[in-house]
């Protein structure tokens, strides 16, 4: 996982009224749980264009006044009519403490039912991951090339070494649904028809070898 480095100020002033001023301001509150006590500071929000906004989930290195503190993002608040961000909760790591944090889902290739005419279908874009500093994951690669229309691919079916899945194991993340324009996928049928023949063209071979011993002994 890739580590992003945002500076920031602790805050002096708690409570809503010190919050709207520091966001007026071109700031965002901010609060780091998971140590000794909680961490109240903020910083730019021009310091989450390359948190929040990216196709990876990253680890934070938060430079503060008296030193720096590891972390992930544990929640993000968002204006509700502006989307602009209005509170940032973060995780501080401990040595050998698994935390939780969502990840984005990768998908590399382009499905075989889609190429067909499917459509592909995506239920969930991101997945809880439960791991060590050392052992949590930016993405989640899962290959869809080979996926055919009708077939789907299931949380247990996720690659998960070296961190746990927090999501019912047989939940489908993503299906390749048909449509209109859906062609039939005989692809492998023909393969196979095609591997039959001539494995029948082999055993015929062999038989008419066989009769031409057999008359040549008599």
């Amino acid at each position: 996982m890739k580590v992003v480095t945002i500076e920031g100020t602790k805050r002096e002033e708690l409570g809503s009224k010190s919050a709207k001023q520091l966001r007026r301001e071109g700031n965002v509150p901010c609060v780091i749980y998971g140590g000794k006590e909680n961490i109240h500071f903020f910083t730019p929000e021009t310091s989450f264009k390359d948190l929040l906004y990216t196709a990876e989930a990253h680890t934070v290195e938060i430079k503060l006044n008296d030193g720096s503190t590891k972390a992930v993002i544990r929640d993000v608040q968002y204006h509700p009519v502006t989307d602009e961000v209005e509170h940032v909760d973060f995780y501080q790591f401990q040595p050998g403490v698994p935390v939780t944090i969502e990840v984005p889902i990768n998908l590399i290739g382009n499905a075989r039912g889609v190429r067909n005419g499917g459509r592909l279908k995506v239920n969930l874009r991101k997945l809880r991951v439960k791991a060590t500093e050392e052992n949590l994951p930016g993405k989640l690669d899962i290959n869809i090339e080979k996926l055919r229309i009708g077939q789907a691919i299931r949380v247990n079916e996720v690659n998960a070494e070296g961190f746990e899945i927090d999501h019912e194991p047989h939940r489908v993340i993503l299906t390749i649904q048909t449509a209109r324009n859906a062609v039939e996928d005989l692809e492998d049928d023909e393969d196979e028809e095609g591997a039959e023949g001539e494995e029948g063209a082999t055993e015929g071979a062999a038989a008419e070898g066989g009769e031409e011993t057999t008359t040549a002994e008599a």
